[in-house]
């Protein structure tokens, strides 16, 4: 199918992009790298009248080490998959993020999706929702009433919903330094033909001198309706010198009371199965990083 006739415009600023939303109002769309838009507009489950190009505004993209954060990192909203999977310092600072980004479609979508885009878009079936919230990130924000942040827990709100308001564009995510002291890692079980997450989990986690959890946090995507938090897991290993059998004690609660998703690609029952199974295998991943064993 081809999607409905619309207009398109290609602002050359922020303050430009920003205007065109408070013009064209419910109207208008923002396209990023446009490979989660464009496919839903094709399917006519989406006909916006105007398209607004925000891809080549070079504020809104770059990775750099962000400032007063003592070694925590800034990722601009347009900044490519494949682009962060290339970064060293995203490497150095959220390894998860780097597997995350080099685990998305293939070359032609990480050349041309972004990590703003991938967000706002919040598909349940999405690997980054699983890593910004690990990471405890922040999602900045900007719209009519100015700028604002939100933290990666409250950003998601349902499938395909974020807190979003009418108007807002994504600018950067921001892990802190506090994310960056852990070590982290992300894995998924994918569909074979989408590279989607059936399960995809993050792990993020830091031991103190003893080896003990100082701080660890675990977030899963293509479970439920929209990524979630396996806080169960997290209060089960806080504060414990871990082991690989402690860990596979603590992951298998990763499913547990979750209104799981039900579809031809897996079942309610097996999707929660993959959240224990790969939650075990994340947090065994990150902790390994972390004591180099």
């Amino acid at each position: 199918m081809i999607p409905a006739s619309f207009d398109y415009v290609r602002p050359q600023s922020l303050e430009d992009a920003l205007a065109q939303l408070r013009e064209h109002g419910e109207d208008a769309r923002v396209l990023a790298g446009g490979h989660s838009l464009l496919p839903v507009m094709k399917a006519r489950l989406a006909d916006p009248g105007v398209l607004i190009d925000v891809a080549g505004l070079e504020d809104l993209s770059g990775i750099s080490e962000s400032e007063g954060s003592e070694g925590g990192v800034r990722i601009g909203a347009m900044t490519t998959h494949a682009e962060i999977e290339a970064s060293s310092l995203v490497r150095g600072k959220c390894y998860s993020l780097v597997e995350a980004a080099g685990a998305i479609g293939d070359v032609q979508v990480r050349n041309r999706g972004t990590l703003g885009g991938s967000l706002a878009h919040a598909d349940p079936a999405a690997d980054y929702p699983a890593v910004v919230l690990a990471a405890g990130a922040e999602i900045t924000v900007v719209g009519a009433d100015g700028e604002r942040v939100i933290g990666a827990d409250d950003f998601f709100t349902g499938a395909y919903e974020t807190a979003l308001r009418a108007g807002e564009i994504i600018t950067s995510v921001r892990i802190r330094a506090s994310a960056v002291r852990g070590s982290s890692a992300y894995l998924k079980a994918a569909q074979q033909a989408s590279g989607f997450a059936v399960c995809g989990v993050a792990a993020r986690l830091a031991l103190d001198g003893n080896g003990v959890v100082a701080s660890i946090r675990v977030g899963v995507t293509g479970v439920a309706a929209t990524a979630y938090r396996a806080t169960s897991v997290e209060n089960a290993l806080m504060g414990s010198a871990p082991s690989a059998e402690s860990i596979r004690k603590a992951a298998a609660g990763a499913g547990e009371g979750v209104d799981a998703l039900d579809d031809f690609y897996a079942g309610a029952d097996f999707r929660r199965h993959l959240a224990g199974v790969y939650t075990a295998r994340a947090i065994g991943k990150a902790w390994i990083r972390a004591t180099g064993k």
